[in-house]
């Protein structure tokens, strides 16, 4: 029994993975000394998850897909296709806001996924929601265009309150304007626009109002 070896911690996996990130993030060299140390592990530990740092890194930006999946998945899904598609932005801001380090990760595109499908699937529940409001009539523009759209806005925020361009208050105060923003170029109605958005907006809980603190 002494000889048979010990299953991989995936704690240790973990550490491994959002010390890297954080590593990056903040520029400072990752080598498999200074990422073992920080991750309070050994160097021997890094090739036993991952084989060493091209795998590591692929990890990396894998784990901050998978997580931003799981977060946007968890979003409910209503009548209100409008309403679900600013939940889904609000949910997505604030994923990129607890996970900074994985988010600024995940769009290095000097390293691989090994799942490829995970960043797919992820902008899939956005195209789905725009999808839906499209054949409800709510948006004239192609399902695709208005997904990319509302992207780019909803990571061109998230990307300079992590870089401090911006305080993060400027998700609140500026957050559900953009998503209106978007819809209403798309073609929808602006009274019920800004009632869908505001309702997205502040249903999951994620992220504030203008002026609620």
């Amino acid at each position: 029994m002494d000889n048979v070896p010990r299953a991989a911690d995936p704690a240790v996996r973990t550490a491994l993975v959002e010390a890297a990130a954080r590593m990056l993030a903040q520029r400072e060299p990752v080598t498999a000394r200074s990422l073992a140390d920080r991750a309070g592990t050994s160097t021997t530990a890094l090739y036993t998850h991952f084989g060493g740092m091209p795998g590591l890194w692929r990890a990396v930006r894998q784990e901050g897909f998978t997580r931003l999946g799981r977060r946007l998945a968890d979003v409910p899904r209503t009548d209100d296709p409008v309403r679900d598609l600013a939940a889904l932005g609000a949910a997505y801001v604030a994923s990129a806001r607890s996970e900074p380090y994985l988010y600024r990760a995940m769009f290095d595109a000097a390293a691989d996924l090994d799942d490829p499908a995970a960043a797919d699937q992820t902008f899939g529940l956005i195209v789905g929601a725009a999808e839906r409001a499209r054949a409800e009539g709510r948006l004239a523009d192609a399902a695709l265009d208005v997904a990319t759209r509302f992207w780019m806005t909803g990571h061109g925020l998230a990307m300079l309150v992590l870089t401090g361009v911006l305080p993060p208050e400027a998700v609140a105060a500026h957050g559900q304007e953009l998503g209106v923003g978007v819809f209403l170029a798309a073609g929808d109605d602006p009274v019920r626009c800004r009632e869908s958005v505001r309702l997205g907006w502040t249903s999951t809980g994620e992220v504030s109002a203008p002026g609620s603190g």
